[in-house]
């Protein structure tokens, strides 16, 4: 997750956004588990704070044998003093994924290169049944400010992000729209918003009403996600690398 976004005193323990992301990572999680039947390790690239790893420990922690943490923003010191533990962090990918879910929650649009990054997880797995279980923001039209902020290159649809896993071999097993139900409102808002490409983010705290109303609509969408290949204000895939 990007550290950019906290920056305006979110909490995302609580906040709408990523207590409903959160949701279908876990589920996928549960459900490559429960095919293998061992823990597994899961590889967070661009990890940031970590957060929805550690919402993965908390929330499953049976099912997880080993985290690496993965940005190119950890210190020296931070490296050192997770060494060799459970959740481990660094600045590079771990030399061999093996028995993986590489995840990347909104990480792609950043790069300029979006397949040097894929190409390079897939150089060092393994293994043929690894997986990945990707977020990318969706639709050019919803480009605003708050993509100039975190130095987003792009936006993606379902058609654009299955050609780019297809282009570097990953097979997407999965692909779907997520906030479907806002999606309406948040194109309205930045279609009409005056001097809505000056650089600021969307993302700040809300009144409790207002974030357990957002956080209700969006979690009540989960369930069906995987039926939503219309619209949404993010893309996810799943799949094997």
């Amino acid at each position: 997750m990007d550290l950019k976004e906290l920056e305006s005193g979110v909490d995302p323990k609580k906040h709408w956004y990523y207590q409903s992301k959160k949701i279908p990572l876990v589920n996928f999680v549960k459900k490559i588990f429960n095919q293998k039947k061992i823990p597994l390790t899961l590889v967070d690239v661009g990890s940031g704070s970590g957060f929805f790893m550690y919402e993965l420990l908390e929330t499953v922690p049976e099912m997880i044998k080993k985290i690496y943490l993965v940005d190119i923003g950890y210190s020296e010191d931070e490296i050192l003093s997770t060494k060799n533990k459970l959740v481990e962090k660094t600045i590079s990918l771990p030399p061999t994924i093996e028995n993986a879910i590489v995840v990347m929650m909104d990480v792609l649009e950043h790069l300029e290169n979006d397949t040097d990054m894929l190409n390079a997880i897939k150089r060092n797995t393994t293994d043929s049944d690894s997986h990945f279980f990707i977020t990318v923001p969706a639709f050019m039209s919803l480009r605003s400010g708050h993509d100039i902020y975190l130095g987003h290159y792009r936006r993606y649809t379902l058609k654009t992000l299955q050609k780019l896993l297809s282009s570097v071999n990953y097979k997407t097993l999965s692909a779907y729209y997520i906030y479907g139900f806002i999606f309406p409102a948040v194109w309205l808002i930045r279609k009409f918003s005056f001097g809505n490409q000056n650089p600021a983010s969307d993302m700040k705290p809300s009144g409790s009403l207002i974030n357990g109303t957002l956080k209700l609509i969006c979690s009540a969408e989960m369930p069906f996600r995987k039926m939503n290949k219309l619209a949404g204000v993010s893309v996810v895939a799943e799949g094997t690398i």
